[in-house]
């Protein structure tokens, strides 16, 4: 893998490395800077900037090995940003070179006029090439260079992906659809992923020198860009992601379809995404939070943990009730103060928390019992592989009445979800799991048992699954908030409240259908090897509110190999399995009260505003129930102010409080 990625830049991109920069350019125009040392044609994200940083080369299509059959054919994949008929060519040979029409002399830019997919015909160094653009319509484009990543000459993709140890420096830019350009420099950049790290599309965190924003998410110094090399609809991740926000999941991960360059080179779509880290992401959590001022240790403090089975030497872990817990924060190298104290600390409170997740533990007393239960059901709604495995995040935290307490989340890594794994054949017969890859039948509850006919498992997801505090809450929760966001997503029910987290899944399917396009053309594959589920077909299922039944269509929809219909596949196994799990969940459901319904017949309206007016001047008197559900702004009080708020909300004007939403 080394060796190919070694010859990445001389075999893809054209033939020779000869140095080239000039300072010569047309007026207005820019310049690669030195990462382009290849003879080449390269094309800037935004049209008539001077910015250096942005370029990328033009390409052929490879394997996944990287390997290039037709050399002579060549491409720009060209980020949202770029005009969709003229962009900005750099002649990087030694002679001059026409496009279209246009003559770029030797080491200058040209705007060239295009039609995307359209072949042109170049000549250039002697040889004869094709040249087509594609256009993406990422949410961002992310260009990140270096040429020398260890000092002795090693193209900094070649050295990141030799080792994931391996970090370095760089230059580069942020592009949004915009033409913005934000050049702020990436303190470090190292891989990530622990079996993801061993596929050819890799993962990266990137540490930046000061906060940066990608297309309107909030500015932060860290990111983690994921590859969803395994996922052929590019968004299981987004989506699962955005889906733990809408239901208020704390912690919920935001990110961005972007398109990923390193010095020139188009490496696909990716996501990028805020990292699992203290600070913006987990605000209470801070990597000196357990230290009091004078340098002792506290007594109580938060921290963020992870259940990972695969720790290893380089995390700070520890184990607990069997399990391997990596300390996210705070991590504490060798030597400095409280390195052993931390542990032994998130040991004991780990543990605790564990003992509890048994059937009839008490787990109230040690977690915030509906974010845990929310882990649990995205979990479960995607049945994914690693739930309780790796990449399961707890934040111990203090509540709002200042007591510490574990709470499920962040969420993370779910591309192995969503019907897209076929899992591991011997791990299945083991616990008894013939439908992993189909929407119905339980997961989590099996994950983790030592046999088929066990009931115990040591999994933490699947404990939390069998507890009686979160059994009793768990249809409410799906009923009341999984549901109407779920709606919202498949487009049956446009919520704008639940609109600003999650989008629908046609709007998801725009934002990255180009993108992933130029991702599939570049060289990925859409069918990643024996790991991947069979996407070909799927009778998809619906729920009836009325019956409490799940409906599966009597015909099969048929799924071609192609990005619209594995995106598709995804969406529509995910509506189908939330289906089967309203059936299962239907009997056990007593609907909350809704806040606003001051007379208690399930819906909110002007006749609940009169009704909190009637009361107010004694015609009627509210129970205690009925004077907590109209008891809007929460004072105590069922007043006029709270009939006022209705009659707002009633005609469609915004109010600070959740009006017409259930209360638990």
């Amino acid at each position: 893998m080394k060796k190919a990625l070694a010859l990445l830049l001389t075999i893809l991109l054209v033939a020779g490395a000869l140095p080239f920069m000039s300072a010569a350019a047309a007026e207005g125009k820019g310049t690669p800077a030195a990462f382009a040392a290849d003879k080449a044609l390269y094309v800037h994200a935004v049209s008539d900037s001077t910015d250096a940083e942005a370029w990328q080369a033009w390409q052929s299509v490879h394997d996944e090995d990287f390997n290039v059959e037709k050399p002579n054919e060549k491409y720009f994949f060209l980020p949202s940003s770029a005009a969709s008929d003229t962009i900005d060519v750099y002649n990087g040979y030694d002679q001059t070179v026409t496009v279209n029409g246009v003559t770029i002399a030797s080491h200058t830019t040209e705007a060239i006029p295009y039609a995307a997919d359209t072949a042109y015909t170049v000549t250039a160094d002697g040889s004869s090439y094709t040249l087509k653009m594609m256009n993406s319509n990422a949410e961002a484009a992310v260009y990140i260079n270096n040429p020398d990543a260890d000092g002795a000459g090693t193209d900094l993709m070649t050295y990141l992906n030799a080792d994931k140890a391996n970090s370095a420096k760089a230059t580069g830019a942020i592009v949004t659809p915009d033409g913005a350009i934000d050049n702020t420099t990436v303190k470090k950049i190292k891989g990530r992923g622990n079996t993801s790290w061993d596929k050819p599309k890799k993962g990266y965190n990137i540490t930046y020198d000061k906060k940066v924003g990608i297309a309107g998410m909030e500015k932060n110094k860290k990111y983690s860009i994921l590859p969803n090399y395994q996922d052929d609809s590019l968004s299981r991740n987004r989506i699962l992601y955005d889906l733990s926000d809408a239901v208020g999941m704390p912690y919920a991960s935001d990110s961005r379809y972007v398109d990923f360059y390193v010095n020139g080179y188009y490496w696909g779509s990716y996501l990028m995404c805020e990292k699992v880290e203290p600070g913006s992401l987990v605000p209470e959590v801070s990597d000196d939070g357990y230290l009091n001022e004078d340098g002792t240790i506290k007594e109580d403090f938060p921290f963020i943990a992870e259940v990972d089975a695969s720790a290893g030497d380089d995390d700070y872990w520890v184990s607990a009730s069997n399990l391997k817990i990596t300390i996210k924060s705070p991590e504490i190298d060798p030597g400095q103060p409280g390195y052993d104290e931390v542990k032994e600390y998130v040991k004991t409170k780990f543990t605790a928390f564990y003992n509890a997740t048994s059937t009839t533990g008490n787990l109230a007393a040690v977690a915030d019992v509906e974010s845990v239960a929310k882990l649990y059901l995205i979990n479960e709604l995607g049945k994914n592989w690693d739930s309780g495995v790796s990449s399961t995040f707890f934040t111990y935290k203090q509540d709002e009445n200042g007591v510490y307490k574990f709470y499920g989340s962040p969420v993370w890594d779910y591309d192995n979800s969503l019907g897209n794994a076929v899992g591991v054949s011997w791990d299945l017969r083991t616990i008894g799991v013939t439908d992993y890859e189909e929407y119905t039948g339980w997961w989590c509850q099996h994950k983790g048992k030592s046999s088929a006919s066990s009931k115990r498992s040591s999994n933490i997801i699947a404990r939390i699954s069998r507890n009686q505090q979160i059994a009793a809450i768990v249809p409410q929760i799906w009923f009341e908030d999984f549901v109407p966001a779920l709606e919202h997503f498949s487009g049956e029910k446009i919520d704008q409240t639940i609109g600003s987290e999650l989008y629908t899944k046609n709007e998801y399917f725009t934002m990255i259908e180009d993108s992933a396009e130029m991702n599939y053309k570049s060289g990925w594959l859409l069918n990643t090897g024996s790991w991947i589920a069979d996407h070909s077909t799927l009778k998809k299922a619906t729920y009836d509110k009325d019956t409490q039944k799940m409906i599966v269509s009597s015909t099969a929809t048929r799924y071609g190999q192609n990005f619209t219909d594995m995106y598709n596949y995804a969406a529509d196994w995910m509506l189908s399995r939330a289906a089967w799990l309203s059936e299962q969940y239907a009997p056990d459901y007593t609907p909350s009260n809704l806040l606003g319904d001051a007379n208690l017949d399930g819906e909110v309206d002007i006749i609940d505003a009169t009704w909190i007016m009637r009361n107010d001047v004694g015609i009627i008197t509210f129970s205690d129930e009925e004077k907590n559900v109209a008891d809007v702004d929460r004072d105590g009080e069922a007043d006029v102010i709270d009939a006022t708020w209705i009659m707002r909300w009633s005609i469609n004007i915004e109010t600070p409080y959740a009006i017409g939403k259930p209360i638990r």
